[in-house]
């Protein structure tokens, strides 16, 4: 069967005035799979990931070269609107990020903005339900998000990136704020997920890479300070016969 690609990168590289932060990534993202992104602290992991959705368009200074294609259009192009692109590739970040509103707000917020004309309380169960969190707030709807504990919190975020029904869904580092509990549900929920939508995870837990994706990309930084892709394969291959032996290294624990 011929494999589908959401993502495709050549020549990908993000700068910082001079500096290159991110060199010549190249690497195709299989739609409806997980691909993590593993490497040291300071290679370029967060940053390569934000690329995908233009959040590297806030920092002043950082520009892109290369092409990053979604469905092969570039993200990059003139006639793109970077608000779209995030429209089409929600993001997940480190540490949950409610908003000060209530869970139903939470979630209705972001569609309301993107001009959401169906019925709001469909979609606010069915975007709870696909966080695997209805069961859990369904009587609380009204209530602040702040409320939750962080591992619903975390899922809370998971169902407002899905309510505004995304192509891609990005992570970054999801589960490093939460309790084991919490991350194994987060994990699971990834899971299913995946059916629907293709996600890209950073994370620095090589056990969750192993068990959570499809797809590694191995990053490391070269003697300019500037981080790259040195492997990119099937998930167990790069942890069983990684072709490199700094991801050997790095994926043993025999790295830093």
């Amino acid at each position: 069967m011929e494999k589908i690609y959401a993502i495709e990168t050549s020549n990908l590289s993000i700068h910082y005035g001079n500096f290159t932060a991110v060199k010549e990534v190249a690497m195709k993202v299989e739609k409806q799979k997980i691909t993590a992104i593993i490497g040291p602290s300071g290679c370029g992991k967060s940053t390569l990931l934000r690329a995908f959705n233009r959040m590297n368009d806030f920092v002043p200074g950082c520009h892109i070269t290369g092409e990053l294609l979604l469905h092969g259009q570039n993200l990059y192009g003139k006639d793109i609107d970077p608000v779209e692109v995030r429209r089409k590739i929600g993001m997940v970040f480190q540490k949950p990020n409610p908003f000060p509103k209530s869970i139903y707000d939470n979630i209705s917020w972001g569609a309301k903005i993107n001009g959401f004309k169906g019925n709001m309380n469909e979609l606010v169960e069915q975007s709870l339900r696909g966080a695997a969190l209805w069961d859990e707030v369904k009587d609380k709807l009204q209530q602040s998000a702040y409320a939750l504990s962080g591992g619903q919190q975390q899922r809370l975020c998971i169902a407002r990136t899905i309510a505004i029904q995304p192509e891609i869904i990005l992570m970054d580092e999801p589960a490093s704020a939460l309790d084991p509990i919490s991350t194994l549900r987060i994990e699971e929920l990834m899971q299913e997920l995946k059916k629907n939508y293709t996600i890209l995870i950073v994370t620095h837990n090589m056990q969750q890479a192993a068990r959570v994706s499809d797809y590694t990309a191995m990053m490391m930084i070269d003697d300019q300070r500037s981080g790259g892709v040195i492997e990119f394969d099937d998930t167990k291959k790069i942890f069983t016969r990684p072709g490199d032996k700094r991801t050997e290294d790095y994926v043993t624990g025999r790295f830093g």
